[in-house]
C-alpha cells in the first residue's frame, strides 16, 4: 500500500522530480549508467536517444466514485472490485506492453469493467424509473480529436465497441437510441437481451430510491422493501492511456443514475464534459453528470494544461476539488498527459481507481489511501 495521499510508485515520483529538475536553466541531467562527462550537444543528443529508448506509457482506469464507506463494503466485495480493476489494467497495459494503441488499450480495460456486474456499466446498469437499463458511452482519440458517442442503449452488449465504431466508420459523433442499435446491427456488434444487464443488487437500489421518492411525498412505505444503507456511488467506469508512439485517449462508459427518468443523459457520452483527449492530456470522469456537463470538466483540465501550461496534478485538482466544489458537484476524474503524469482526485468519500505504467505494477485503490 501506499503512503496516504501517494497513489504513484517511487519509480513515477522519481521520474517527475527528474524531469523537473531537467527544466532548471542550465541544468543538463545524464541518463542513469552514464559515468564519462560529455559535450552539451553531446549530452542532450544522449538524453533524447535515452528518453526514446524508454518512453512513458500506461493506463488510469476508474470504476466509479461517490458516498462509500468502509463499514458497508464487505471484505469479499472490495476483494472482487480491486480483483477486476486488476484485470482491466492489466487488459489495457498488455496492448500497451506490444505497441498497441491507446484506443486499443482503452477499449479493452472499459470492456473488462462493462462485462462486471460490480460495476455501474454494461452488465452491472442500473435501473431507470421504469425498470430498464439504459447505457452510454464515448471515446476520443487524442491523437486526431476523432470522437465517438453513444447514448439510451439498451441491447448493446458493450456500448464502448458501438462508440469506436461510431468515431471510425460513421461521418458522425453521437448516436442514440434506436438508432444507434440500428447502427450496432450494421457493424455486427453483440446485442444481448434487456434481462442480461439485470442484477439483484440494482434492482434493489432502484426499490430503494422509489421508496424514498414515495417518502418525499408523504406516501405508505412498501412492507417489502427492508431497510438499507445510502447507496450515493456515481457508478461510471473509465480509461486513459498513453502508448508507446505517444498518442492519448480517453473512454467511458456508463448505466446512468438509478430511477432517472424522460431519457435523462449525463456527461459520459457528451465530449468534453465526462471524456476528452487531445495532444496534451486524457481525462474520463465520473460523478453527478449535470454539473461535470455545465463546467465541461474534462475540458477544463485540458484546457488548463495546453493554455495555462498547469501541471497536470494541479489542473486536475483545482477543477475537482475547487471548481465542482463549490458549484456543489460530487465526483472524481482520471487523468493522464503527454509525459505520462498521472492524476486521480476525487471529492467523494471514494472512488475506485488504478494506475500502470511501463514497470508493470499495477496499483488500485478506493478510498483515500
Amino acid at each position: 500500500m501506499h503512503p496516504r495521499g501517494s497513489l504513484f510508485p517511487l519509480s513515477h515520483s522519481l521520474r517527475g522530480t527528474l524531469a523537473a529538475a531537467s527544466a532548471l536553466p542550465g541544468l543538463v541531467l545524464m541518463p542513469l549508467g552514464c559515468a564519462s562527462p560529455q559535450a552539451p550537444a553531446a549530452r542532450d543528443e544522449a538524453l533524447a536517444s535515452a528518453s526514446q529508448a524508454r518512453p512513458k506509457w500506461g493506463i488510469v482506469i476508474h470504476g466509479g466514485a461517490g458516498v462509500m464507506s468502509r463499514e458497508n463494503l464487505s471484505a469479499e466485495k472490495e476483494a472482487r472490485i480491486r480483483a477486476s480493476l486488476t484485470e482491466a489494467l492489466q487488459a489495457g497495459h498488455a496492448i500497451l506492453a506490444r505497441g498497441g494503441t491507446s484506443l486499443d488499450a482503452v477499449g479493452a480495460a472499459v470492456r473488462i469493467l462493462e462485462d462486471s456486474p460490480l460495476f455501474n456499466a454494461g452488465k452491472g446498469a442500473v435501473f431507470t424509473h421504469d425498470g430498464k437499463n439504459e447505457l452510454d458511452a464515448s471515446i476520443m482519440d487524442g491523437r486526431t480529436l476523432a470522437a465517438g458517442s453513444v447514448a439510451g442503449l439498451r441491447h448493446v452488449k458493450n456500448p464502448i465497441e458501438l462508440a469506436r465504431r461510431v468515431m471510425e466508420r460513421s461521418p458522425h459523433v453521437m448516436m442514440v437510441g434506436e438508432g444507434a442499435e440500428a447502427f450496432a446491427r450494421e457493424q455486427g456488434l453483440e446485442l444481448v437481451p434487456p434481462e442480461y444487464f439485470r442484477t439483484e443488487e440494482r434492482w434493489e437500489q432502484l426499490q430503494h430510491a422509489l421508496e424514498k421518492e414515495k417518502a418525499s411525498q408523504g406516501l405508505p412505505p412498501a412492507t417489502h422493501v427492508s431497510p438499507r444503507p445510502e447507496d450515493g456511488k456515481f457508478g461510471t467506469v473509465g480509461a486513459v492511456a498513453l502508448d508507446q508512439a505517444g498518442n492519448l485517449a480517453a473512454g467511458t462508459s456508463t448505466g446512468g443514475m438509478t430511477n432517472k427518468r424522460y431519457g435523462r443523459v449525463g456527461d459520459s457520452p457528451i465530449i468534453g464534459a465526462g471524456t476528452y483527449a487531445n495532444a496534451h492530456c486524457a481525462v474520463s470522469g465520473t460523478g453527478h453528470g449535470e454539473f461535470f456537463i455545465r463546467y465541461t470538466v474534462a475540458r477544463d483540465i485540458c484546457a488548463r494544461v495546453e493554455y495555462l501550461k498547469a501541471p497536470l496534478r494541479e489542473a486536475a485538482d483545482t477543477v475537482v476539488r475547487d471548481v465542482l466544489v463549490k458549484a456543489g458537484g460530487e465526483g472524481g476524474v482520471i487523468a493522464l498527459d503527454a509525459q505520462g503524469q498521472v492524476a486521480m482526485p476525487f471529492n467523494s468519500p471514494g472512488m475506485y481507481r488504478g494506475y500502470m505504467g511501463e514497470d508493470g505494477q499495477p496499483f488500485v485503490a478506493i478510498f483515500q489511501e
